[in-house]
């Protein structure tokens, strides 16, 4: 399991109304990302937005694949997702738009400038993928794989809601209890999380390599749905 480091603690979060258009304008507001199960064909824009925010420790191509290999069946132990902004043909093709949008580049695992992480979805639909999130679930644990969204997606709330769901999949799986590690020195995601009632239970030491860098080890016991915290500007 993993828990992903913010790749720039520099960088800030865009402004509240950074998504909103003002329709007096003329202006579009830009589209809400789209949550759905990551499939095979995912596996190369989530790469590219993985190495942008990871660079040090990205996931391979297998590592991806295997963990999709069990994320279909009877048997699942695996859910994943990724977030996926349609593109409004008047912001023009994939190589010319301007526009859009981790989690607070949050991310979870030592296996995480705008990204043009381009792709299409089975049905044909052009999209930009702009973060992701996988849970594995064995023996009645959740472990929360990973974590990430793009930088310009900062601040929308978007990480909340991959973590949202990523926490359904783990009562599906009825699981009592989850885990994941975060680096000690990624702040901003330990306060989401904390957030979502995980709480500090103990520490990796080097978890993350090359950096040598401590994994913060958080748990969070099973909850009801009207205990799950809003994710508005998250």
């Amino acid at each position: 399991m993993s828990s992903r480091p913010s790749p720039d603690h520099q960088s800030s979060a865009p402004p509240p109304d950074a998504v909103r258009g003002d329709p007096q304008r003329g202006d579009v507001a830009r589209p809400e990302a789209v949550l759905r199960e990551m499939r095979w064909w995912d596996i190369a824009p989530v790469l590219e937005l993985e190495r942008e925010l990871f660079p040090e420790d990205a996931w391979s191509p297998g590592m991806f694949w295997s963990e999709l290999a069990h994320a279909r069946g009877p048997f699942a132990t695996r859910r994943y997702l990724v977030a996926e902004l349609e593109v409004p043909p008047r912001w023009g093709s994939p190589r010319t738009a301007s526009g859009g949008g981790a989690d607070e580049g949050i991310g979870v695992s030592p296996a995480r400038t705008e990204l043009r992480a381009w792709g299409r979805s089975g049905d044909g639909r052009a999209g930009r993928l702009v973060g992701y999130g996988g849970l594995a679930a064995v023996d009645g644990t959740g472990d929360i794989q990973t974590i990430a969204t793009a930088r310009d997606q900062w601040g929308t709330g978007l990480g909340a809601r991959l973590l949202t769901e990523l926490l359904g999949a783990a009562t599906d799986f009825e699981c009592h209890e989850v885990l994941l590690e975060v680096r000690v020195d990624n702040l901003r995601a330990q306060r989401l999380y904390e957030r979502f009632g995980f709480e500090p239970i103990g520490f990796r030491r080097g978890y993350y390599q090359p950096g040598n860098v401590d994994a913060l080890v958080m748990r969070r016991t099973t909850q009801t749905s009207s205990e799950t915290p809003s994710v508005q500007g998250t």
